[in-house]
């Protein structure tokens, strides 16, 4: 049934006049008395009855107004809804950040909260692989991620990211380069369904300088493999952005050449049409 129709029938109603509700509705009262009756003839029902007092509605009429009057409320808002969400003013937003946008993503939902107060936005931690996967199948909005990206997904560069060698403060020495260090302890690593990029980027950097670890062990989170850093159990080769999470007893060293730099940016499905999406991109990208 068309929303129309059930405006007229509370407008008409309300107003008790085909000549004040055709105003009121922007339409001529021929119009009005056409919608009307075809209302009743979709009911089966006379829900007015005509004279010269205007229109009143019939028992009928007074049964079936509550329901059209809820209705047309929750069209209204229904239509403001839409209007909201198409200009980006409303919804949920939904982003992803991986381990080397641990300092950037949180800072940047935060800037954006701070603008949109009334919006829902949620961050989760997760590797740049899944963030990718959920961004083509529209589960999530926009990921904080390492590039490039696949198609059919559309990224932007925000930084670069560089690959840094984790050691205990108490057995660091200046003497020993980063490459001793890592061939003469256990190296710790982030396990590789956790985050397969970094696991890669390691794999290429100790390939090429033909460096072998003592032992390797892997870890799930960041976290765990600083603590075991601290604690004198090996060396982690990790993105620089770890820095804002270093706990003590860690000291990070520089590392050079080949494999020790990536892009990261965010990315997002340009297939889906999201405003809200596209307001914190651009937010993103200003900063």
């Amino acid at each position: 049934m068309d929303i129309k129709l059930l405006r007229a029938f509370v407008v008409l109603a309300r107003q008790g006049s085909y000549h004040s509700a055709a105003e009121q509705l922007f339409i001529t009262q021929p119009a009005l008395t056409k919608q009307i009756q075809t209302l009743e003839s979709l009911c089966g029902l006379t829900l007015f009855l005509r004279g010269r007092h205007g229109a009143k509605l019939t028992v009928a009429g007074e049964l079936l107004l509550p329901g059209a009057r809820g209705a047309v409320e929750r069209y209204d808002q229904f239509y403001v809804s839409v209007v909201d969400i198409q200009k980006g003013n409303a919804g949920k937003l939904k982003v992803g950040f991986g381990i080397s946008s641990f300092r950037l993503a949180p800072e940047r939902v935060a800037a954006f909260r701070s603008l949109f107060p009334g919006l829902q936005v949620t961050l989760n931690d997760m590797p740049s692989a899944v963030q990718l996967q959920q961004l083509i199948e529209g589960t999530l909005q926009a990921g904080f991620v390492r590039l490039p990206v696949p198609e059919p997904l559309t990224s932007n560069v925000l930084t670069e990211e560089t690959l840094v060698l984790a050691v205990a403060s108490t057995r660091y020495v200046d003497s020993i380069l980063p490459h001793e260090q890592i061939e003469m302890n256990q190296l710790l690593q982030l396990s590789r369904a956790r985050g397969e990029g970094l696991w890669g980027q390691i794999s290429r950097y100790l390939s090429v300088r033909n460096l072998t670890p003592r032992t390797i062990s892997a870890a799930d989170d960041i976290q765990t493999l600083l603590a075991l850093v601290a604690a004198g159990d090996g060396v982690a080769l990790l993105p620089a952005s770890v820095s804002h999470i270093l706990p003590v007893g860690v000291k990070l060293l520089t590392l050079d050449g080949e494999f020790t730099s990536w892009q990261t940016g965010i990315a997002w499905n340009p297939q889906i049409n999201d405003p809200l999406r596209d307001h914190f991109i651009a937010m993103v990208e200003k900063q």
